[in-house]
């Protein structure tokens, strides 16, 4: 497969998502979910100008590039200069809200003081396995390609010129595909179009159209009718309907309402983009949250992205709070947790964002400690009491399951298999882990107590929540002096991220931010900060996530780690550095207002991952903090 590790834009509309390169190539489509399937290994889209060779739109040495989204939507536009022969294509790629279908719109215009004869030609090869075997056939001016599950059709309202169904690929590069057969067992196909000869200054438009059919729902019979329905849809409505939707979205949940004259443009631009990615990569149906469009399906450089972890959702949810998607964070907890929850009361490392397992290496945790301590941060938002009944149970199970995990590691009974780090790199105890059970122990704790008056009218449960709530606060004296006696170093008098290796961790912080497990007026904290300041700090003022961080083969800082030092900054009254710390951030993004998961230290942009949602959930979380303080 041909790699492709950068998303710098996506669009969609909750069930379909496609994801893009800067020049506008079509990278990756989804469809079914956002995370699940995955449709596209190739797809290639290029002109063929007068007696040219092909002329590839989103990689050739003439091309100039400018991209850039529509104004507070999800519609991409990508504007193409051929320089050798002066032909401007401007591409604007999106999904309808209320059709299942990638709009690829093509605006020609001949800009040159000559005739050009242009033909398109678009490739496609679709991903294919022993399990997934994928083929194409020709079909009213149609080219389908089937696998057992979904068909995958590229069409256009036009007659198309000639099409390819076997080895297209081969006869690309010279501009003409034409094939005899009508089906052929073969997963790359092509498709032209003529768009005739261009007068200087004309335009011509073409809008192409790529469907994914799930065969259980229709059939082959079933999908020539459809696609004549789709050729029918007047794609000029439902632009700006799509338009028109994504601008009242943006507006809605625009709820921190920055001033412009007083905010630097890539903080809104990073604020409303926030608004749109969080909308394009959540399940509408369960509300699970995925942590990234996909990067890397072969897994050449990491164990993949594209899943719901417990614990990135939780911060999601957090900063979907602020921005007052209250439904939107309520399906995470009522439907998405509620449905992934073990009989024994644990969340395991990830899953796909309809609720079903994903491949895990491990377990953490922390993804089981963070639901509960999200739950009741959600309800301290709107204090309905009918949210935390429902999640009751829920919750029980979850603690029940986690104070069998502390008495295990505090007595050293080693029952339970080791815990991964939130690195997902250290098997053991760390202090972040605890921490985070001592928050959900808190969180346990002020959750029954908000429920009191549920349970007054019942005695006995009044009794056993009563004891449930000593037995709770007893956990917390002693998961603090665990930590005590565990993690902190008497040599360098500081916390260390775990026993054995005993690195500077920027996830040391949590034990204070969010979960409040020390003051940050402890002296040995301070000591802390200062030692996280010595060793994770690079020359660039960015923070890396813990001593020789080498993911992914650099010394990158990551914008989570600023961002939580920002919050701990503006905890202890140092707002200029929280402002440093955010700057840092501001000035990493795409730009399209996407930020990564970690920093290139030269070049101060995404190194990895564009758009990860636990990034901008931070983002959010201390833009909030810092209007709060009128430091913006």
């Amino acid at each position: 497969m041909k790699q492709k590790y950068f998303n710098d834009a996506i669009v969609g509309n909750g069930k379909l998502t496609a994801s893009f390169s800067k020049t506008g190539e079509l990278l990756r489509l989804f469809y079914g979910s956002i995370d699940y399937k995955q449709f596209i290994e190739q797809f290639d889209v290029g002109v063929k100008v007068n007696d040219s060779a092909m002329i590839y739109l989103h990689n050739d040495i003439n091309n100039l590039y400018d991209q850039k989204y529509i104004k507070d939507t999800n519609i991409l536009q990508t504007e193409i200069l051929n320089t050798y022969f002066n032909l401007q294509v401007i591409q604007t790629d999106f999904v309808p809200m209320s059709e299942n279908i990638l709009v690829k719109n093509y605006r020609f215009i001949n800009q040159n003081n000559i005739d050009l004869k242009v033909n398109l030609l678009a490739y496609s090869k679709v991903l294919t396995n022993i399990n997934n075997d994928t083929c194409g056939f020709f079909k009213e001016d149609c080219l389908i390609q089937y696998n057992h599950d979904y068909s995958l059709c590229l069409f256009a309202k036009e007659k198309p010129l000639s099409y390819q169904i076997n080895n297209a690929s081969a006869n690309m590069m010279e501009g003409k595909i034409g094939g005899k057969d009508y089906i052929g067992m073969s997963p790359d196909s092509a498709i032209s179009y003529d768009l005739k000869t261009m007068k200087p200054g004309e335009e011509v438009n073409l809008n192409i159209y790529v469907y994914i059919n799930d065969n259980k729902e229709k059939s082959s019979h079933e999908l020539d009718s459809e696609i004549s329905r789709i050729r029918k849809i007047d794609i000029v409505k439902e632009y700006e309907e799509t338009k028109k939707y994504w601008r009242k979205y943006s507006k809605d949940f625009d709820k921190l309402a920055l001033e412009k004259s007083q905010t630097d443009d890539r903080i809104t631009k990073i604020y409303k983009r926030s608004i749109l990615l969080f909308s394009l990569l959540t399940n509408q149906e369960t509300g699970g949250i995925s942590a990234g469009m996909e990067v890397d399906e072969d897994k050449t450089k990491c164990g993949r992205y594209s899943y719901c972890w417990p614990r990135d959702a939780v911060f999601v949810t957090r900063a979907m709070d602020i921005l007052g998607m209250k439904t939107e964070v309520e399906k995470f907890y009522n439907i998405f947790c509620q449905k992934t929850q073990s009989k024994t009361g644990e969340w395991q490392q990830r899953f796909y964002t309809d609720g079903r397992l994903a491949p895990c290496w491990g377990y953490q945790i922390d993804e089981t400690a963070s639901v509960v301590f999200g739950i009741y941060e959600h309800y301290k938002k709107y204090k309905d009491k009918a949210f935390l009944k429902n999640n009751l149970k829920m919750c029980e199970n979850a603690m029940s399951y986690l104070q069998k995990y502390v008495e295990d590691v505090i007595h050293e009974k080693g029952k339970f298999l080791p815990s991964y780090d939130l690195w997902e790199e250290y098997e053991g105890v760390s202090m972040y882990s605890m921490a985070s059970i001592y928050s959900s122990y808190q969180a346990m704790v002020k959750i029954y107590k908000s429920l009191k008056s549920v349970f007054e009218n019942n005695r006995l449960k009044v009794e056993a929540v009563h004891k449930k709530i000593k037995a709770l606060e007893q956990g917390m004296i002693e998961i603090k002096e665990y930590c005590f006696n565990h993690f902190y170093d008497e040599t360098k008098k500081t916390f260390v991220r775990n026993a054995d290796d005993k690195k500077m961790d920027i996830s040391i912080l949590g034990a204070i931010t969010p979960f409040e497990m020390f003051s940050p007026q402890e002296k040995n904290i301070q000591n802390t900060i200062e030692r996280i300041h010595m060793t994770l700090r690079t020359y660039t003022g960015g923070y890396v996530r813990y001593e020789e961080d080498r993911y992914m083969g650099g010394y990158n800082p990551w914008p989570i780690a600023n961002l939580w030092m920002a919050c701990y900054n503006l905890e202890v009254g140092e707002d200029k550095k929280a402002l440093e710390n955010f700057e840092f951030v501001t000035n990493s993004c795409s730009e399209h207002g996407f930020l990564g998961e970690q920093v290139n230290n030269e070049a101060r942009k995404p190194a990895w991952i564009i758009g990860l949602t636990w990034s901008h959930a931070m983002y959010i979380i201390v833009l909030e903090k810092l209007k709060k303080k009128g430091l913006l």
